[in-house]
């Protein structure tokens, strides 16, 4: 294992919330839409514009929309989203993850963040943890969102060691198809049916540590040696 491949959302801290407020809030203001709670599942770890999509399709408008129009709609959503998330500080982190970090930096293993969403350096900033992070993957230079494996393949990159030596961290099941097309090893955080794709899944983040993680990842690199 030589590097650590991490969402933000759901892992390093809980912006869910702030993103499906937004989206609630542009789709009943500028769409006419109210959105169901159950809805904010299908928005988990998707690009934003593609969350957008979503929400037009949900409501049968996709047609009454250009991309221009939907580019404008998916930026204005993000202020609203940024204004929430400018008031994040070290009291939002999850559960256990500095310790899990600073395990990390401890064994010398670097770290990246693979999230779909452009706010990440403003979001690491707020939670006092660029220290820990040698890279940001940037969604805005790959082609394709998640679950596609466009941006944990380009944070290893960034990283500088070879996907197969990486693992990454999800809570999404976009995102964990995402870290097994790019050929890294999966540890999901969340249900164990909805995440079994996932090479391990635990329940919180404070399950999070450096052995547990490492024991995934030797396992899986067993059972692909001896497959091949």
């Amino acid at each position: 294992m030589q590097g650590i491949l991490f969402d933000v959302d759901g892992i390093l801290t809980d912006t869910a919330k702030f993103h499906f407020a937004a989206w609630s809030r542009l789709a009943q203001e500028k769409l006419q839409v109210e959105l169901p709670v159950e809805f904010e599942s299908n928005l988990k770890g998707v690009s934003r514009v593609d969350s957008l999509v979503r929400i037009m399709e949900y409501a049968g408008i996709t047609d009454q929309y250009s991309l221009g129009q939907i580019t404008a709609l998916a930026n204005e959503k993000n202020a609203y989203y940024v204004q929430a998330i400018s008031q994040l500080t070290k009291a939002d982190i999850l559960p256990g993850i500095v310790a899990f970090l600073q395990e990390l930096k401890e064994h010398d293993i670097p770290c990246a963040v693979a999230s779909a969403s452009k706010n990440a350096p403003l979001i690491l900033k707020n939670l006092g943890l660029n220290s820990y992070f040698a890279v940001i993957a940037d969604p805005a230079q790959v082609k394709h969102g998640k679950p596609a494996p466009d941006l944990f393949l380009a944070a290893a990159q960034k990283l500088q060691v070879p996907i197969q030596e990486c693992v990454g961290i999800e809570d999404a099941v976009a995102g964990v198809a995402a870290i097994k097309a790019a050929g890294a090893v999966a540890v999901a955080v969340g249900d164990k049916i909805e995440l079994q794709a996932a090479d391990r899944v635990v329940s919180t983040t404070a399950d999070l540590n450096y052995t547990s993680v490492n024991e995934a990842f030797r396992q899986s690199s067993s059972k692909k040696n001896l497959s091949s």
